[in-house]
C-alpha cells in the first residue's frame, strides 16, 4: 500500500512537470493583483504630490522634490508594482530574476519618470508641448521598465511576444499617462490628485497585464545560466524594502521642506 502511494505521488508530480516545447499557461493570484494596483496608486499619488513642488515660484527647479517625484513614480508606482505583479504571475516552473537587469530596470524607471515629470511640469507653467512630450516619455518609460523586467526572468522557458499586443500595451500606457499628467498639472485639489493617481495606476497596471498577455512561454529543458539571480520570498522582501525605504526617504524630504517653510514664515513675521 505504501509502495503504491509513493508510486502514485511520483507519477502525479511527473505528470505535472511540463514537457519540452509545451506552451505554459499562467495563473494569477487575485490578492497580489489587487495589491499591485494599490502600491502603484500609492507611488503615483506620492509622485503627483511631490510634482506640484518641483518648481519654485520663480520657476527654478527644486532638485530634491524632483528626485522624490521620480522615485515615487518610477521606484514605487512602476517598478515595485511590476515585480509585485510578477509574484502574482504563476507558472508550472519556478521563476527567478537576473539581479543586474532587475536593478537596471529600477534605475531606468526612476530616471525616465523624472524626465517625464520635468517635461510635463514645464517650469511650473502648463504647456501643451511639454505635456505631450512628458506623456510620451512617461508611457514609453512604463513600457521600457516592464519589458526589461520581463527579460530579467530566468526560467525553463523561452518568451515569445505578440507584436500586436505589445503595440496595444504601449498605446494604453501613453494614453493613460497623458490623462493622468494633465489632471496632475491642471487640477490643484487633493481629491483631483487622488483621481489622477488612480488613473495613472490604472495606466501602469493595464499596460503591465496587457504586456504579460502578449508573452507566450514555451518550455525548454533548462533555465539559462546567470551569475546572480533572485526569486521567491527574497524578491517579495526586496520589493517591499524598496517601496518602504523610498517612501520613508520621501517623507523625510517633504517633512524637512515643510519645517523649513514654517521657519521662514515665522522669521518674516
Amino acid at each position: 500500500m505504501l509502495r503504491f502511494c509513493l508510486t502514485h505521488s511520483y507519477d502525479r508530480e511527473k505528470a505535472m512537470d511540463p514537457l519540452l516545447g509545451q506552451l505554459l499557461a499562467p495563473k494569477y493570484d487575485a490578492a497580489l493583483v489587487l495589491l499591485s494596483y494599490m502600491i502603484s496608486f500609492w507611488g503615483a499619488l506620492l509622485a503627483l504630490q511631490c510634482a506640484k513642488s518641483m518648481f519654485r515660484k520663480d520657476g527654478t527647479l527644486d532638485l530634491g522634490m524632483t528626485i522624490c517625484a521620480a522615485a515615487s513614480l518610477g521606484g514605487i508606482g512602476i517598478w515595485s508594482m511590476h515585480f509585485l505583479a510578477m509574484q502574482a504571475y504563476r507558472l508550472t516552473v519556478p521563476i527567478a530574476y537576473d539581479v543586474v537587469l532587475t536593478a537596471a530596470s529600477l534605475g531606468a524607471a526612476i530616471l525616465i519618470s523624472g524626465i517625464a515629470l520635468y517635461l510635463a511640469g514645464s517650469h511650473g507653467k502648463f504647456k501643451v508641448s511639454g505635456w505631450l512630450a512628458g506623456s510620451l516619455l512617461a508611457g514609453v518609460g512604463v513600457c521600457v521598465m516592464h519589458y526589461m523586467g520581463m527579460y530579467a526572468m530566468n526560467l525553463r522557458a523561452t518568451m515569445l511576444l505578440n507584436p500586436t499586443i505589445v503595440v496595444i500595451s504601449i498605446v494604453i500606457a501613453i494614453a493613460a499617462a497623458s490623462a493622468a499628467l494633465w489632471l496632475a498639472f491642471n487640477l490643484t485639489r487633493l481629491l483631483h490628485r487622488v483621481i489622477a493617481a488612480l488613473v495613472m495606476a490604472l495606466a501602469v497596471c493595464s499596460m503591465h497585464y496587457v504586456g504579460m498577455y502578449a508573452a507566450n512561454m514555451i518550455c525548454t529543458s533548462d533555465a539559462p545560466l546567470i551569475p546572480l539571480k533572485i526569486g521567491g520570498n527574497y524578491l517579495d522582501v526586496s520589493v517591499y524594502a524598496v517601496a518602504g525605504l523610498l517612501s520613508l526617504c520621501i517623507f523625510w524630504v517633504v517633512l524637512g521642506r515643510s519645517m523649513d517653510e514654517n521657519k521662514l514664515v515665522e522669521t518674516l513675521r
